[in-house]
C-alpha cells in the first residue's frame, strides 16, 4: 500500500497531463474547424458577390450596345432591341439567382449597394424599352451606375476586408490625329 501511496502523485500527474492534453487539443480543433467554417462561408459570399455582379454586368454591357443603336452611347458594337430582346431575357434571368444567393450569404449592406446598383439598370431598361433618344439623360444615367456598381464592389470589399481596389473606370486615351 505504501508503494501505491508512493506512486499515487505520480499517477495524478499522468491523469492530470492527459486530461489537460484532450482539453488542449479538443480546444485546438473547435478553433480550426471555426476558421475553415469562416473560410468556407468567405468564399461562398465572394463567389455569390462575383456572380451577382457578373450577371447585373452583363445586363449594364447589354444596356451600353442598345443605346449605341438608339444614338446614345458610343459602344463600338450597337445592337438593335430586337436583336438584343433574347440576350436581355437571358441576362434578366440570370439575374434572379444571382441575387438569391446574395440575398441569403450578403452582408446587409452589400445587398443594399446590390440593390442600389440593380434599380438603376432597371431604369437604364426602361429608358431603353421607351426608345428614348437623349444621350445626355443617357449619361447621366451612366454615371448613376458607375457610381452604384463602385458602390457595390467597395461593400463587398469591406465585408471581405479587402484592401480598397480601382473604380473600374477606365481613361481612354483620346485617339491619335496624324
Amino acid at each position: 500500500m505504501s508503494a501505491f501511496i508512493q506512486q499515487l502523485p505520480a499517477l495524478i500527474g499522468v491523469v492530470l497531463g492527459a486530461f489537460g492534453t484532450y482539453l488542449a487539443s479538443t480546444r485546438g480543433d473547435q478553433a480550426r474547424f471555426r476558421r475553415e467554417q469562416a473560410a468556407r462561408w468567405e468564399e461562398r459570399r465572394l463567389t455569390a458577390y462575383a456572380d451577382y455582379a457578373r450577371s447585373l454586368k452583363k445586363s449594364a454591357t447589354l444596356a451600353y450596345r442598345i443605346a449605341a443603336h438608339l444614338g446614345n452611347d458610343p459602344h463600338p458594337h450597337p445592337l438593335s432591341p430586337e436583336e438584343a430582346a433574347g440576350h436581355v431575357a437571358d441576362a434578366t434571368d440570370a439575374r434572379d439567382p444571382a441575387g438569391e444567393a446574395l440575398l441569403m450569404l450578403g452582408s446587409p449592406d452589400v445587398v443594399e449597394k446590390a440593390r442600389e446598383w440593380v434599380v438603376v439598370v432597371m431604369e437604364m431598361e426602361g429608358f431603353l424599352r421607351d426608345r428614348t433618344h437623349s444621350p445626355g439623360s443617357w449619361s447621366t444615367m451612366l454615371k448613376r451606375q458607375r457610381t452604384a456598381r463602385e458602390a457595390y464592389y467597395a461593400a463587398v470589399r469591406r465585408d471581405l476586408a479587402l484592401p480598397p481596389g480601382h473604380s473600374g473606370e477606365w481613361r481612354l486615351d483620346p485617339p491619335r490625329t496624324s
